[in-house]
């Protein structure tokens, strides 16, 4: 009597599946930039250029966390910039009227989830468009951090919050908020790869009214996210105070881009429904390398936007082509 196997068997041998995907074209990529920019960069993988690397490149891994996952399910967030800056702005605020700076970092963490709630329920609550919600509150947290402190910066914090964020991690090159990052990279990749939860987000982008017969509660997940990229962008504003040791209502302008460019680098689909985790976080990094690398050769920061926005479009297309030879049909005698 013969068995039927419960799981499926794969088409495509295991090499292929692992090796040739969109996500690995982007490791693929970053690796090139390492070797390439260790080659032809003189003292590239000095110690400095390491920390300060890994300094840069932190607010927009952080964001990219929640943003990866929005993004699966179909949805966008633009205002993680600007909330970024609120946050900034508040935490400022309230120290420079003497509010304790671990009480302004709560009340600013608290800003960030409540601003995350408010896109979240006028998306999923009022059936507006993501992109359309999230531009309106980029102009509206832009708005209340540039009134909060004007054109004034709030400086003189207390130095045992400056100082962690700047110090390494004994031994190493790396700063001890990395630590912060990584620890946070941990819980993302279980939610998103290993819970019901996470297949939750996946099935919403590739169709919402299957998910929601199959029994996903579409309002409340796309909800949880945009609470988190509301947070995850709040604490990321909380980082740029303790790192330059001042808060501006300025601070992230344009950073919103930059993500969404880097999670769509790393292999993550604009129409929902496709990506992984460390795709993006190897897209934001690899334009993190690039950038270091053209800035210790002396490249302007204009012809740097120029390079990075042709790889990114290279990049894409190496991608689709990864894609599509990882789709050819395999012989029969590979079976």
């Amino acid at each position: 009597m013969s068995t039927v196997s419960a799981y499926p068997t794969h088409v495509k041998p295991w090499a292929r599946r692992f090796f040739i995907t969109r996500e690995m074209g982007i490791i693929y990529l970053l690796l090139a930039a390492i070797i390439l920019s260790s080659v032809f960069v003189n003292k590239f993988f000095q110690g400095a250029t390491i920390y300060y690397l890994c300094l840069d490149i932190l607010p927009s891994l952080l964001i990219a966390l929640p943003m990866t996952m929005v993004m699966i399910t179909g949805d966008i967030d633009i205002s993680v910039g600007s909330m970024l800056g609120l946050s900034c702005s508040l935490l400022g605020l309230l120290y420079s009227l003497g509010v304790p700076y671990e009480l302004g970092m709560v009340a600013a963490l608290s800003i960030g989830l409540l601003g995350g709630l408010l896109n979240g329920l006028l998306v999923t609550k009022i059936n507006l468009p993501a992109l359309a919600v999230t531009i309106g509150t980029l102009a509206l947290f832009r708005g209340i951090s540039v009134g909060l402190l004007g054109t004034k910066a709030v400086t003189n914090f207390p130095e045992r919050w400056t100082n962690f964020a700047k110090m390494r991690i004994p031994g190493t090159d790396f700063p001890v908020p990395i630590l912060i990052f990584v620890a946070l990279l941990v819980v993302f990749v279980i939610l998103l790869h290993f819970t019901t939860f996470g297949r939750g987000v996946y099935a919403i982008g590739l169709n919402k009214e299957a998910a929601v017969f199959s029994g996903v509660n579409e309002g409340r997940t796309r909800t949880i996210l945009f609470v988190l990229a509301g947070g995850m962008a709040a604490l990321s504003g909380i980082f740029y105070t303790m790192r330059y040791g001042t808060a501006r209502g300025d601070a992230g302008e344009g950073l919103e881009l930059q993500v969404i460019a880097a999670i769509v680098l790393g292999g993550v689909s604009v129409f929902g429904g496709r990506g992984a985790m460390h795709g993006a976080v190897a897209g934001v990094v690899v334009i993190g390398v690039l950038s270091a690398a053209l800035r210790l050769l002396g490249v302007a920061s204009d012809v740097i936007k120029i390079i990075t926005g042709t790889l990114l479009i290279l990049s894409v297309v190496v991608g689709a082509l990864l894609i599509w030879i990882g789709n050819r049909r395999v012989p029969k005698t590979a079976l």
